[in-house]
């Protein structure tokens, strides 16, 4: 499958972003989808998750409460809604199709990648 984010952009502390992920190729909803991002000189980090039906969702613990995924079967997308953006969100944003039944928190477990959206949050 290939999978097409835009979204990101420069935004001011406590603002929102919403990041989108537009897939292809193949049936987008035998997935779970998540969402990673990777901030210069780190790894790449979960961020959140989302089943094949949208009802089942993960977040990383520094997102919960201010980031909501979400899904579109029909429009073969997957959504991020970032509210109170906070500096240290900012990042390089990747959607992933989940592969394999292991840890939805490690990026070995996604074999489809986005190429990445930039999220900048300034203070």
């Amino acid at each position: 499958v290939q999978l097409q984010a835009c979204g990101g952009g420069l935004v001011q502390a406590g603002g929102y972003l919403r990041l989108s992920c537009a897939a292809s190729g193949r049936t987008f909803s035998n997935f779970a989808m998540g969402w990673f991002r990777q901030a210069p000189g780190k790894e790449r980090e979960f961020v959140a998750r989302i089943g094949w039906s949208g009802i089942i969702t993960y977040y990383a613990e520094s997102v919960k409460g201010r980031f909501t995924i979400s899904r579109d079967n029909a429009k073969n997308t997957v959504y991020l809604q970032m509210n109170s953006l906070k500096p240290e969100d900012t990042a390089v944003y990747f959607c992933a199709a989940k592969t394999s039944r292991d840890s939805h928190y490690d990026p070995k477990s996604y074999g489809f990648w986005g190429q990445g959206t930039l999220v900048t949050v300034s203070s």
